[in-house]
């Protein structure tokens, strides 16, 4: 038998001139025609329905805004989320599940201290039977007792695993690091606090908090946008409150400083985070911000990846984006990494930052990281349910698809300059605050040495 030869990559890709050249990328297309109507209901809830034909179906997005100042919140917003719906006083459980089935739907709750979010979709012929369903179960869910205790011990135990889980304990450390005791950093609450919710406690809140003023509904679809905000006003008539739903309070603005060493006693590998105040969508270099961040380690072939992973195989994941809390948006930079390269890997990243600014992005780099914003853009908006998902964040914060419909020119017009400048002014060193979590015997004496990272104090 004749030996099969393989050939490289390299290898495929020559020719007797050199390497086969890369084809050039194509004509940037534009978004499509977002065909929509956009409606304050007599209730206050603003409703956005968008058509989007290309399968029969729809998607559906509710955000209320659901933040809190007792201590119990977000331990009764987690079980209330889960409980929610598991019956009404027309529907139990099975019923509720069944008549979605029979139209091809689902709908699903979260929580976080910013909103509670309904999401589901469904057979665009279904449309009805999903409206009347989700108008059921904010008007009418009857957290049973059987019910919600089922649920509590279903949270209580999946709590029990997260709260080991790294990347959890590395997130709630970052929270508190950056905003103390805001609301904004009890994203998830101690079993203990779940153990002690009563179906009581449940069903007051969602009384006193699922209201429909502030409140964003989107739909996208093989709908008719002025035809379906009708139909939801009649679904949602019942749903009616005199106040608003409660917004989260401002974040304050973020300053930089030390990274913290937050002890995780044996463990082997260190979580990094480091944040720093960064531009909304709504400030005019926002586009320019996003393409430096991109530059920096927003996609695969940023510098951060490059260096970190590519380079030294300090991480298997290097990532740095955008996070967006109210009108308030920060940067984050993440990366885990085995114990003995963790200083290593915080000094190239804070290398990295300081030369984004210093060794600003070349005109290909930006070039690149503009094709692949646009690009992205698109893709994520060519499905309903990625549409609906980018429509109702910005909805959220007052915006909408003309925003969505724009950014990508908006995209394209940004400057060499302008993203030189966000560089320089966004991702200097000085600007980042974070932490480091892992093992403190092993870390601290080389983080230390470092620099600008300070050992947490026991907590009492």
């Amino acid at each position: 038998m004749t030996a099969v030869s393989h050939r490289s990559a390299e290898e495929i890709g020559a020719t007797p001139h050199g390497p086969r050249a890369v084809p050039a990328l194509g004509e940037q297309r534009a978004v499509a025609d977002i065909t929509h109507a956009d409606t304050v209901l007599g209730n206050g809830l603003r409703v956005l329905a968008v058509r989007k034909a290309n399968v029969p179906l729809v998607e559906l997005r509710l955000l209320i805004p659901f933040a809190g100042e007792a201590p119990m919140h977000p331990a009764t917003a987690e079980v209330l989320a889960e409980s929610m719906l598991t019956g009404t006083a027309r529907r139990d459980r099975v019923a509720i599940d069944t008549e979605l089935a029979l139209i091809g739907g689902e709908l699903g709750t979260s929580v976080d201290p910013e909103h509670l979010a309904v999401s589901g979709g469904a057979l665009a012929s279904g449309l009805p039977t999903l409206l009347d369903v989700l108008a059921d179960t904010l008007t009418g869910a009857s957290y049973t007792d059987s019910e919600v205790r089922r649920e509590i011990d279903r949270v209580v135990e999946r709590l029990a695993v997260a709260r080991t889980q790294p990347r959890v304990i590395a997130r709630e450390a970052l929270q508190r690091h950056r905003y103390g005791d805001h609301p904004y950093t009890r994203e998830v609450p101690r079993a203990e606090d779940v153990a002690a919710v009563t179906p009581e406690d449940v069903r007051a809140l969602h009384t006193a908090s699922v209201l429909p003023r502030g409140s964003t509904l989107v739909l996208v679809g093989d709908i008719d946008p002025d035809t379906v905000t009708g139909d939801v006003e009649r679904a949602l008539a019942g749903w009616e409150a005199g106040r608003a739903a409660a917004e989260l309070p401002p974040l304050p603005e973020l300053a930089g400083g030390d990274v913290l060493l937050v002890p995780r006693s044996g463990a082997v590998q260190s979580q990094i985070r480091l944040s720093a105040q960064a531009l909304p969508r709504t400030d005019p270099r926002y586009p320019a911000l996003q393409l430096a961040n991109l530059a920096f380690g927003g996609y695969f072939s940023s510098r951060l990846v490059e260096n970190i992973r590519e380079d030294k195989g300090y991480t298997y994941s290097a990532h740095s984006g955008f996070e967006f809390t109210g009108a308030s948006a920060t940067v984050q930079v993440e990366a885990d990494t085995a114990n003995e390269v963790t200083a290593a890997a915080l000094l190239e990243t804070r290398y990295e930052l300081g030369r984004l600014g210093l060794v600003p992005p070349t005109a290909d780099e930006i070039e690149s990281v503009r094709q692949y914003a646009i690009g992205s853009l698109l893709i994520g908006l060519s499905s309903q349910g990625g549409l609906a998902g980018q429509l109702s964040a910005l909805t959220a914060v007052g915006l909408g698809p003309e925003w969505l419909a724009g950014h990508p020119q908006r995209v394209a017009d940004v400057s060499s300059d302008e993203v030189v400048q966000a560089a320089l002014d966004f991702f200097a060193p000085s600007r980042f605050t974070g932490v480091v979590v892992g093992d403190a015997d092993t870390l601290a004496p080389q983080l230390t040495a470092l620099g600008g990272v300070r050992v947490e104090s026991p907590r009492p």
